[in-house]
């Protein structure tokens, strides 16, 4: 995995993922990412670091939304169709690690989670929770 990750802007190799190659989509249906471009970008202005890809899972949409975050509920007037287990979303840091302290952070999608994250979370833990796509049977 990259060992300087890099903010948006503050390198000309644009956008990287945690394995410093260039960041993959996450999601366009539903459309994800703190520009809603389908990217999980490290952007300045996003103070919640909208930085990590995960796959949502049924506990981790229960636990978000005990934290005061439905994620699951549509919300027509932001153009948030809500989300279900399976679905791809790009989370807040701090959120997928209380998640990950509190036993239920979903899989994470390494190759569309942006570097920035490895400021915060030691690459061992990332692997632990690497999506593999034939776990989506798990999901639900």
């Amino acid at each position: 995995m990259a060992d300087d990750p890099g903010a948006r802007g503050d390198d000309e190799r644009g956008d990287r993922n945690v394995y410093g190659t260039e960041l993959e989509p996450c999601s366009t249906d539903p459309m994800t990412g703190f520009l809603r471009d389908g990217c999980c970008r490290r952007v300045d202005s996003d103070r919640g670091r909208h930085e990590i890809c995960a796959v949502m899972t049924e506990e981790f949409l229960e636990f978000s939304r005990a934290q005061g975050n439905d994620l699951v509920s549509p919300k027509p007037k932001f153009d948030f169709p809500g989300l279900e287990p399976g679905d791809r979303w790009c989370l807040c840091l701090g959120r997928w690690l209380e998640a990950e302290e509190a036993g239920c952070a979903p899989p994470v999608v390494l190759e569309a989670t942006h570097e920035a994250v490895l400021r915060d979370v030691e690459p061992d833990l990332l692997r632990e929770y690497e999506y593999e796509p034939g776990d989506s049977d798990e999901l639900r």
